[in-house]
């Protein structure tokens, strides 16, 4: 979540320079990074009213910067970034157009947020949004909105999202851009899962994916079904889910998507008790060397297909991966580490450990607004000691085969072609 006491404080960028506290060292590569996007910021800061007046200081500052970032790794994308942006808010400010660094502070912000950086990410978006201002094309004004939008949801910010994407919306009515419309309207579907009503979000996705289908827009039908793979799944439904993620897999188009979609379709082939499907789908995730969430959300399902073979050795394995990525995860993800690692220990018979890590569990999600989570820990919790095998009730546990349908069967078929 973002630091509050920071945001109060008034100072600029304040999470870069919470980052760069929080490094190792003064000459570590991070404190040099976060110092760097910093006065790269600062930089960009002055394009918010540039006047010919200050040419000398924005020179100075420019001057400044470069330096500084000549000093950051060569090979580092963040530093590339930076670099980057440095440059175009010079060409910005000389051509007196700062729509010309809203390219690169939009590809930051996408980096950042790749990277689990979403308090960072969030910042650049900010920077955008206040130093464009009416400057900014339609096209941009949509893009940064729906940016911002997708990081405050990933953030639990839903209230925050919710508005950005009605604006986006609105936005994209009136420039006659239907594709952002379709993408806000998903977004909003997501804010409203997110918030656990689950029915109210399957029927926006239902409507969205005709609507897409009747613009023949390929990729918005791809994220409406992915979406309701990610309803459905997490309704307890995931027989159903799997036809709607693996046709997602099919339509998407970028390697990234695919990824996430693979990486969706794994946890739900474990929930319908196919592992060795799952762990074919999940296995090539995590060869493809995906984004941060990706991979974490893989592990810990690698960690729940263990557990389910009740592989002890395994378990702790992959246990012991996740426990190296905690602190780079969001709520929702370490929310589910800790849920999936107490269904691990219950079915190794660790009843003690399994509620101290779904008591771990609970006391992130309540306050982080998780309420579909905070619904299956305590009924989970409720059960703990009654069960002796493994936990077999609700969507959280792994069901018997016989859930399995003609569609799921051959999507597992579909998925031999990968090894595992």
């Amino acid at each position: 979540m973002r630091d509050a006491a920071l945001r109060q404080s008034g100072l600029p960028h304040a999470v870069f320079l919470r980052r760069l506290a929080g490094a190792p060292s003064a000459g570590a590569a991070d404190a040099r990074l976060s110092q760097g996007a910093f006065l790269a910021l600062r930089l960009v800061d002055l394009l918010e009213n540039p006047q010919p007046l200050y040419a000398d200081a924005f020179h100075y500052q420019h001057a400044a910067t470069e330096r500084s970032c000549r000093d950051l790794p060569a090979d580092d994308v963040e530093a590339a970034h930076l670099v980057g942006l440095v440059r175009s808010a010079a060409d910005a400010f000389q051509e007196q157009d700062v729509r010309l660094a809203l390219p690169a502070l939009l590809a930051y912000a996408h980096h950042l947020e790749d990277v689990l950086m979403l308090d960072q990410a969030l910042d650049v978006l900010e920077t955008a949004t206040r130093v464009g201002g009416e400057r900014m094309a339609a096209s941009d004004a949509i893009a940064v909105r729906l940016r911002t939008a997708r990081v405050l949801r990933k953030l639990n910010a839903f209230d925050e999202a919710d508005v950005l994407y009605a604006e986006a919306r609105v936005l994209a009515a009136s420039a006659g851009d239907r594709s952002s419309e379709l993408l806000s309207r998903i977004g909003r579907a997501y804010t409203v899962l997110g918030r656990g009503n689950l029915p109210e979000a399957e029927q926006h996705l239902h409507e969205i994916l005709r609507d897409a289908e009747a613009s023949r827009d390929r990729r918005n039908q791809a994220l409406a079904h992915q979406g309701l793979g990610v309803v459905l799944s997490t309704a307890g439904q995931p027989a159903e889910a799997i036809p709607h993620t693996w046709r997602a897999f099919e339509l998407l188009e970028d390697e990234p998507s695919r990824t996430r979609a693979l990486s969706d379709l794994g946890l739900m082939l474990l929930a319908v008790g196919d592992p060795d499907g799952a762990e074919r789908a999940l296995a090539q995730v995590l060869r493809s060397g995906s984004f941060q969430d990706v991979i974490q959300n893989v592990l810990i399902e690698l960690m729940h297909c263990a557990s389910y073979r009740r592989d002890r050795v395994g378990f702790e394995r992959w246990r012991e991966r996740c426990e190296a990525e905690k602190l780079g995860m969001p709520p929702n993800i370490l929310v589910d580490f800790y849920l999936k690692a107490g269904i691990g220990r219950a079915r190794f018979r660790q009843f003690d450990r399994a509620e101290a890590m779904l008591d771990a569990a609970l006391r992130i999600a309540e306050p982080a607004g998780l309420h579909e989570f905070v619904f299956r820990i305590e009924r989970i919790k409720a059960g703990l000691r009654e069960c002796e095998t493994s936990l077999c009730v609700g969507p959280e546990a792994v069901a018997e085969p016989a859930v399995q349908n003609d569609a799921v069967r051959e999507v597992s078929a579909s998925l031999a072609r990968f090894e595992r």
